[in-house]
């Protein structure tokens, strides 16, 4: 074994270099302007309720496809992470590749919005933003990304309107909400959904936000910030370190009935494996997605296993079903370069083939 070279001088050394990327960096902290949310220009086109849906501005010398693509967030985070900064924007890539770029908004629920069901938000919310698309381009079918939850509602909305889908991309989403590698499932699986919902009303974003950061307490409240030190003295490294932070910690409440269906059909019965699923009285089937489907997961999710997405493969009724596993994680799928160079432009090529 080698000795540990600890010298009086580069202790000394290291110490110094420490202190002075503190100051540094509590200058840069202090300096820092107001954190924005999402950085591509964006047009409100359409609201109702808590919801906005925006349009996205093209990009000069861009041409737009005919079928405008909606993106579907899930309601736990903002969607900006879509948009994080000018050089790891999900929005930004689709952008350049020809797509017409539309984001839902859900907002921040309270507790007027506690009787809100899942079949407000799919049959309602949803399919009225697309029928606002389908009327505004004079089209038929809208293509529909849908993201980690978004992507579970996205997959029930083109079960029960197979006719208004043109392509469907699911990116992180859960499938099999059983999969033994799933450690959130583990956890809520036996919850008592009923005494909460009835208890709060609304689930409170902030409870659900910790319970995420608790799947891995080391690194998401540890370690982070003892290698925020290695980036203080950048002030571009801080901006963009505290907008991820502002949207780690910027999350929605949970609109009760909803929150309460999602758990039972979902986390605890499994409902996409085993049915069971009923939306404004009809049941939630697979085999009704028959669009083209491209299925998109990261290996290194601990949100969203990599197994919980693949069980897609085979549910739906689609001729044409796609794979894209990303080697990253839950976030990184949107905000690392990697993801910039291989994921954005394969969405956009793999719609433009069949738009």
């Amino acid at each position: 074994m080698l000795p540990i070279d600890i010298r009086p001088d580069k202790l000394a050394q290291e110490m110094l270099d420490y202190s002075r990327k503190l100051g540094q960096g509590m200058e840069n902290l202090l300096n820092a302007e107001a954190i924005d949310t999402g950085v591509s220009p964006k047009q409100p086109v359409h609201s109702e309720d808590k919801l906005v849906l925006y349009r996205y501005d093209t990009p000069e010398g861009v041409t737009p496809g005919a079928v405008p693509l909606l993106i579907v967030y899930a309601l736990v985070n903002r969607p900006y992470m879509t948009d994080i900064q000018e050089d790891r924007s999900t929005i930004k890539g689709l952008l350049a590749t020809g797509q017409d770029v539309y984001l839902i908004d859900w907002g921040y629920p309270d507790q007027a919005d506690r009787a809100l069901t899942l079949d407000d938000y799919i049959n309602g919310y949803i399919d009225r933003c697309v029928d606002f698309l389908c009327e505004s381009h004079g089209v038929e079918k809208v293509n529909i990304l849908g993201i980690c939850q978004g992507g579970a509602f996205s997959l029930m909305y083109a079960s029960l309107h197979p006719d208004k889908v043109n392509n469907l991309v699911t990116m992180v989403t859960p499938v099999d909400f059983k999969t033994p590698d799933n450690l959130l499932s583990a956890w809520v699986r036996n919850m008592d959904v009923d005494l909460a919902v009835d208890t709060m009303g609304n689930i409170p974003g902030e409870l659900l936000n910790w319970t995420f950061l608790s799947l891995k307490p080391f690194s998401l409240t540890g370690q982070k910030y003892v290698n925020m030190v290695d980036l203080l003295d950048d002030p571009d490294k801080v901006k963009n370190f505290l907008r991820m932070e502002k949207w780690i910690f910027d999350s929605p409440d949970q609109a009760g009935e909803t929150f309460r269906q999602f758990i039972k059909d979902f986390y605890q019965n499994n409902g996409f494996i085993n049915g069971g699923v009923k939306l404004g009285g009809r049941e939630v089937d697979l085999k009704h997605v028959t669009c083209p489907v491209l299925n998109i997961f990261a290996l290194q999710d601990h949100l969203v296993p990599p197994d919980a997405s693949k069980a897609l493969k085979g549910l739906v009724g689609s001729k044409d079903y796609t794979e894209l596993a990303f080697p990253g994680g839950h976030i990184g799928i949107y905000v690392s370069g990697k993801a910039q160079k291989e994921v954005t432009p394969a969405i956009g090529k793999w719609l433009n083939e069949r738009s």
